[in-house]
């Protein structure tokens, strides 16, 4: 990609929310995408290979029956995470940038203008760290088949499939808050500008 030069405005990889606590299929219920993680490997061995910001978010759930609450083991980051990135993220609730410390206090300090979102969940976490890095004046890609979400149950009692809740999602971020991209054509530097 062009701005894999490692300097000032280099894109950084939000990597949202990727914890052992999301494969608790009983709490949360069937997901999409199955290849998510692969995806988001891809993009942490590319980042890290070129010596490219990554931030990784956790998200530390107040809620105590929830598998990410802080005392249980699925608050811990899934394998694919692996170690070293630049800034650790701890958050209550729903953007990246409203956690500890500061994302957008350490993006703009880095001379950082755009960011790459990937993780869990596609139409939570995700969605809301791109609209909020979006109304904040980054550039963002979001790297929809680098994120996964769960059926959901609608208002009106229909269950809305993950594929659909994902397919929404783009649609909404794409050309007003984000641009969304592939992994393929993020690493090839399709996605770039």
């Amino acid at each position: 990609m062009s701005d894999a030069s490692g300097g000032a405005g280099s894109a950084a990889l939000v990597v949202v929310d990727v914890q052992t606590g999301f494969g608790a299929v009983d709490h949360w219920g069937r997901r999409d995408n199955p290849a998510a993680e692969a995806n988001i490997g891809r993009l942490l061995r590319h980042w890290r290979a070129h010596g490219l910001p990554v931030v990784v978010v956790r998200h530390d759930s107040g809620d105590p029956v929830s598998p990410l609450h802080p005392s249980s083991p699925g608050n811990a980051l899934q394998p694919v995470v692996g170690q070293g990135w630049d800034l650790l993220v701890t958050k209550s609730v729903n953007s990246s940038f409203h956690g500890s410390p500061d994302l957008d206090a350490w993006l703009r300090g880095q001379g950082i203008s755009s960011i790459v979102v990937c993780g869990i969940t596609t139409n939570h976490c995700c969605e809301t760290t791109a609209r909020v890095g979006g109304n904040l004046g980054y550039e963002v890609r979001f790297v929809l088949d680098a994120t996964y979400t769960f059926d959901r149950v609608a208002p009106d009692g229909d269950v809305v499939p993950a594929a659909t809740l994902a397919r929404v999602t783009a649609t909404n971020l794409h050309g007003e808050f984000a641009t969304v991209v592939s992994t393929a054509d993020l690493l090839a530097g399709e996605a770039v500008g």
